[in-house]
């Protein structure tokens, strides 16, 4: 048998569902937002953890020129070894029929035994491993094999050390070394220019000269082994053949771009819905206190048939728990479902032999946890002035409001006002508390419509400052080995080639503090107009002659500063150490970097004027013949084309954050919708009374409905600016998230992002006065003055 206050209840919530399900939708938007992100992280985090311990990706890695291989039981024998791997590891230009442009094939050996991989093992999704006995079969990357239509069997022509081979396509596979897979320095993949490839150890090592040596070593770690003392004893050992330092999987690119993408995602799981339910929380207090105050006589008729305040107020809490479990059950399906969708994203970043979404159910009940936390905390006060209230003093109406002339009929201002006009202000300075709680729930709103424009103006402004303010030159090659500048020269007179500014790049550990990163100082001419350095104000920076200039996240994560001095260790050559002070900061939002004087750098060296690549500029009328001729010059290593980096950030970075910023417009849209009825809907419920006596002692339905709507007018353009001002405020906070050391987006809000937001909460207003100026119109004028509800 139903309790007859769960009989009361549900009569309640059937006479006000609209409301109910406002409040719901909005609760539901946060709550599908956080269990969409905890599901996306819980999935990552599962999948790359079970990837990483299925394929043993190594724990350290070490670059160099050319070692013995018996070096490598030296390595093996150091303190908190378990396993080491040696390999050959280059860098070829490939030449498909179909690309006019040359690819990149990234040469990984196999080894030479034929058995299989210790470390990094290769996951071969079909076809098989080259036999030992063929010295032209390889295993090609899953990713670039979709894009160019390549299967087992095919052929592809590779220029390695100089010599065009055509290889044999006998199998596709994926590494948990390249779960992210660009070349290196890059921020975006070009799945269709840039592959990698594993080979018969042989056969590779007999074309560059390496036959009983490696150029790359893989360890893996003891358990309970720290990996500084390891990588400390494994480059003084490997110095002498010229180590480029060695460094951690989180250092490792494919890794890091991981470890960023889950920061970003952990940040949105808590920011964003929080939001949401902070609007909820409002909604429902708005709620809550009007079904209090319209039911004061049934309250006092409760308690004076005998239920006690606990019961009262149980029922009233009831309320808020249907609101919440409903929002719950809402957010839930949407958030599992919007997380499947945008796991397809994923898919063009990150290459897992298996990505399915899993479903984190933990969330899902602590979504349940928060939003009726939230609703409790939102109602709690108004609960307590239910059970409160004694039963003689309930059964009493409320005492008269106190309708003094306003504010602005005190100053003077009266006749600017129409009478409408003025009760809806005076309406407003009789519940102040009731307007500035509605006032920021509407804040809230507008708030959330200004972050999906801003991402947009974000991105807008990303690409003109990255590819037009920044990047002048159509394209960046660079060379298999440091030349002089014959080499320079030969790049400069390659078919097409109007404009050439050299580079000369070196890999290097930057000091300073307790902080280090690794990574390539480049040094370009003064005045080097193709790859300009801008400042924040993107004025472009000129070069000093000594020092250093750096990207300003590098000086974040340096903990530098303009002036400080930076050690420098020089992983290439000599492999001198220096002190350089920063003269400045590169105002960048791809990747981290740090630039020198082409002059200066060479004098680091101690070498003649030698570069390793080039900045060009080309005639596009002759832009085949250019490709044409790159692709016959044996020292080219690969080239950057800027054209096709800018398509693929279009296709990957810039079309992800375009699909969330349209799920946040419609989740925004949804808040600003349901903020908007829910406050007209109160306002008409509570004064329906007032209303009606207006309608009754001669006020027209016009006129009436002025005074309705003029008060809520007033409450949503007095919510607007602020509702502005928070919406940066979260623009700016939601924005810094996504910034990693690989991406980020530059803090920039149009004035039309704003004009957008006011216009969406407007016509939001519009709709809601709509109808509920349709709901006055059929207000039955006798029902509502013979009784409260």
């Amino acid at each position: 048998m139903i309790d007859p206050l769960d009989k009361k209840l549900l009569r309640d919530l059937g006479g006000m569902k609209g409301q109910v399900l406002a409040v719901s939708l909005v609760m539901a938007c946060g709550l599908a937002m956080m269990i969409m992100t905890r599901s996306l992280i819980l999935t990552l985090e599962a999948t790359r953890a079970a990837y990483y311990q299925q394929n043993a990706l190594a724990d350290v890695f070490v670059t160099l020129k050319r070692a013995p291989l018996d070096i490598a039981e030296r390595i093996a024998a150091l303190p908190g070894v378990a396993v080491v791997e040696t390999r050959v590891v280059v860098d070829v230009t490939l030449d498909l029929p179909g690309l006019t442009e040359p690819a990149t094939g990234h040469i990984i050996s196999l080894p030479e035994d034929g058995g299989p991989q210790k470390l990094n093992r290769v996951f071969l999704r079909t076809g098989r491993f080259p036999r030992p006995d063929e010295r032209r079969e390889v295993v090609l990357g899953e990713s670039f094999a979709k894009e160019n239509g390549l299967q087992p069997g095919d052929s592809l022509v590779a220029v390695i050390n100089g010599r065009r081979e055509t290889l044999k396509i006998c199998g596709i596979g994926l590494s948990p070394e390249f779960v992210f897979e660009a070349r290196a320095g890059e921020t975006l993949p070009d799945h269709k220019r840039f592959s990698v490839i594993w080979m018969n150890y042989r056969a590779l090592a007999v074309a560059y000269n390496m036959d009983g040596a490696f150029n790359d070593v893989c360890i893996d770690l003891a358990p309970g082994a720290a990996a500084a003392p390891v990588i400390e004893e494994a480059d003084r050992l490997l110095a002498t053949y010229g180590s480029g330092g060695g460094y951690t999987r989180k250092e490792q690119a494919s890794a890091q771009r991981i470890d960023d993408e889950l920061r970003v995602l952990y940040s949105l799981s808590v920011a964003y819905p929080l939001v949401f339910l902070s609007v909820a929380a409002f909604m429902v207090n708005a709620v809550l206190a009007r079904i209090v105050r319209l039911q004061r006589e049934q309250i006092a008729q409760m308690k004076a048939l005998g239920y006690s305040s606990r019961q009262v107020g149980g029922h009233y809490l009831k309320f808020v728990f249907v609101i919440g479990i409903l929002g719950t059950i809402i957010g839930g399906v949407s958030g599992y479902r919007l997380g499947e969708g945008l796991l397809d994203l994923y898919t063009e970043f990150f290459r897992f032999p298996k990505l399915e979404f899993q479903m984190d159910y933990s969330a899902l009940g602590l979504a349940l946890v928060i939003s009726l936390g939230a609703s409790v905390l939102g109602v709690l006060s108004v609960v307590w002035q239910a059970v409160k209230l004694p039963p003689a003093e309930a059964m009493r109406p409320e005492p008269p409001a106190d309708f003094k002339p306003s504010f602005f009929e005190r100053i003077g201002l009266t006749n600017l006002f129409s009478p409408t006009f003025r009760m809806a202000l005076r309406n407003i300075e009789r519940r102040p508390w009731q307007a500035v709680f509605t006032i920021c729930g509407l804040a809230l709103a507008t708030g959330l419509m200004v972050l999906p424009g801003a991402m947009s103006d974000s991105i807008d402004h990303l690409l003109t400052f990255q590819w037009n303010s920044q990047q002048r030159q159509d394209v960046a090659v660079f060379l298999t080995e440091p030349a002089s500048g014959k080499g320079f020269h030969d790049l400069e007179h390659l078919p097409g080639v109007i404009r050439a500014e050299p580079i000369r790049s070196v890999p290097a550990r930057l000091k300073f503090g307790h902080h280090q990163r690794k990574l390539s100082v480049t040094g370009i001419s003064p005045g080097a107009d193709l790859n300009r350095l801008l400042d924040e104000r993107e004025q472009a920076i000129t070069m000093p002659e000594d020092g250093l200039l750096m990207s300003e996240k590098l000086a974040e994560i340096l903990g530098a500063k303009v002036g400080d001095e930076v050690q420098v260790d020089v992983l290439d050559g000599r492999r001198p150490t220096v002190n350089v002070p920063i003269r400045g900061l590169v105002t960048d939002f791809a990747g981290i970097a740090a630039y020198m004087d082409i002059q200066a750098l060479r004098r680091v060296l101690k070498e003649g004027d030698t570069v390793n690549g080039a900045y060009l500029t080309v005639d596009h009328k002759l832009w085949e013949s250019f490709m044409r001729a790159v692709k016959d010059t044996p020292r080219a290593a690969f080239l950057m084309v800027k054209r096709d980096q800018l398509s693929s950030f279009r296709k990957t970075t810039g079309n992800n954050i375009g699909i969330i910023r349209k799920l946040y417009f419609i989740l925004a849209v949804i808040v600003a919708f349901g903020v908007v009825y829910n406050s007209a809907r109160i306002a008409l419920s509570e004064r329906s009374r007032e209303l009606a006596t207006l309608r009754v002692v001669g006020f027209s339905l016009p006129e009436v409905r002025g005074v309705l709507v003029g008060e809520l007018a007033v409450l949503v353009l007095l919510a607007l600016p602020f509702g502005l001002v928070f919406g940066r405020g979260l623009a700016i906070f939601i924005m810094s998230s996504f910034s990693t050391e690989t991406v980020r987006l530059p803090i920039l809000i149009n004035s039309s992002t704003y004009s957008i937001a006011i216009l969406v909460v407007l016509t939001a207003a519009v709709c809601s006065f709509t109808l509920v100026s349709r709901m006055l119109a059929k207000l039955d004028l006798v029902g509502v003055l013979k009784a409260r509800d």
